[in-house]
């Protein structure tokens, strides 16, 4: 990487906005990705732009992170909030404006990692147009998803289509766990190359503050058994398996139990409505006295539920990483998770927390109980948990791999160029 112009690349991420307030809905963990990785990666001496859809007049079109990192909105259809499973149509325009944000300021990305499968359609056609390198990361298959709900929606084989070209024609796709990665070689294509870079988490945000003093300050007892939730209202995120595992742990009758189901909701909005059937059965297992729905948890105050949580539980029917289990590890606190996806690489059960079938409430409800019914074992999982992420999931480390993947490939193309050069 000799020039500025060769540091500069962008990252694009046409739904997951990475400068919204994060836990809204469509914000997630593709957002905190995006976000991160852009802001470690500019730290690193990257010129990093982050590119999404602007949804709604209100909107900066550019808001500037850091000195080296900012994220640019452009236009695509008309400005407002999209489904995302609406979007593939808009997605010539988001193409065009990119290419006309690029002739404005004189220079072209000669390298753009994509992040889900909208956004790799944009780079696969970047790529024909003028040659970019492609950087592709998945957050979510669509030959996974699709199995485990009942209603398909039509752009279904659209996106199927464009997931196995991404894989074959890519530079290089980023799994984010062993897991991902076999997903895609069994599901997708055998095809293409694939490396292993976890998702992070900031370290030095989490874990900061014990136990007693994150409960003093959230007006909790010392005695509280607390169970915790952290993530969007979605029927995928298996928060009712959850609601019926404590439902009927053996704590139940102990009026110090506390659940706390954290995530922010639109009502009328899908995760509106998700979020009044849970509350419904909450009311019909008659559990409205220990449960609790603060609504979103900011950034700020997070790190001090997670550190006063007994247990972190991260109910998923699948995911491909599983950001929130990090998150709690760095507090301290255990994870019970669904045995599913990237949750399996990184929760490690009985030394970080305990894995359970998605969807099993007994097998739930015995692993919350397990860690509950020993305090000294919990402190024991907490530990490792902390260890795992320090020496594994730093975003610091992640952007580190993922600079050493870009330098590689950009790298490549400069000999190709001289290859060229030479031969004519």
């Amino acid at each position: 990487m000799n020039s500025r112009t060769e540091q500069r690349i962008a990252l694009i991420s046409v739904h997951g906005d990475p400068a919204i307030e994060i836990g809204k809905e469509e914000a997630g963990g593709q957002n905190v990705y995006v976000r991160h990785v852009g802001e470690a990666l500019a730290q690193l001496g990257w010129q990093v732009d982050m590119f999404t859809r602007k949804i709604s007049e209100e909107q900066q079109t550019i808001v500037q992170h850091s000195a080296n990192c900012r994220t640019i909105r452009l236009q695509a259809g008309s400005v407002e909030f999209v489904p995302r499973d609406n979007l593939f149509g808009y997605l010539p325009e988001f193409v065009k404006n990119f290419l006309a944000f690029q002739k404005e300021n004189g220079f072209t990305y000669p390298l753009i990692h994509t992040n889900y499968w909208l956004s790799s359609w944009v780079g696969m056609q970047l790529k024909k147009i003028q040659g970019s390198k492609q950087v592709h990361t998945y957050h979510s298959l669509g030959a996974v998803k699709y199995n485990t709900i009942k209603t398909v929606p039509l752009i279904a084989s659209t996106r199927l289509a464009v997931e196995k070209e991404v894989l074959e024609t890519a530079e290089r796709i980023v799994a984010t766990s062993p897991q991902e990665k076999e997903h895609m070689r069994s599901l997708v294509s055998t095809k293409g190359n694939i490396d292993i870079i976890p998702c992070g988490t900031d370290i030095r945000r989490f874990g900061w503050i014990d136990r007693q003093a994150a409960r003093a300050e959230l007006g909790f007892d010392s005695e509280d058994k607390i169970v915790l939730y952290v993530g969007r209202f979605d029927p995928r995120k298996g928060i009712e398996t959850l609601v019926r595992a404590v439902g009927q742990s053996e704590f139940r009758d102990n009026r110090n139990l506390k659940l706390i189901i954290g995530g922010g909701s639109v009502p009328g909005q899908s995760d509106g409505m998700e979020r009044e059937r849970i509350e419904e059965i909450i009311a019909e297992l008659g559990m409205q006295d220990f449960t609790t729905l603060p609504g979103r948890l900011s950034q700020e105050i997070l790190p001090s539920y997670y550190a006063a949580a007994d247990v972190c539980v991260v109910p998923s029917h699948y995911e491909p990483f599983g950001l929130v289990a990090i998150e709690a590890m760095a507090s301290y606190t255990p994870v019970v998770a669904s045995d599913v996806g990237g949750l399996q690489f990184t929760v490690v059960p009985e030394a970080t927390g305990l894995l359970a079938p998605p969807q099993d409430v007994d097998a739930f409800a015995t692993a919350i109980d397990r860690i509950l019914g020993n305090p000294e074992w919990r402190e024991k999982l907490g530990k490792g948990g902390r260890q795992r992420v320090e020496s594994k999931f730093s975003w610091d480390g992640v952007a580190s791999q993922l600079g050493e993947l870009y330098t590689e490939i950009l790298q490549t193309k400069v000999e190709e160029k001289e290859a060229v050069l030479l031969s004519s």
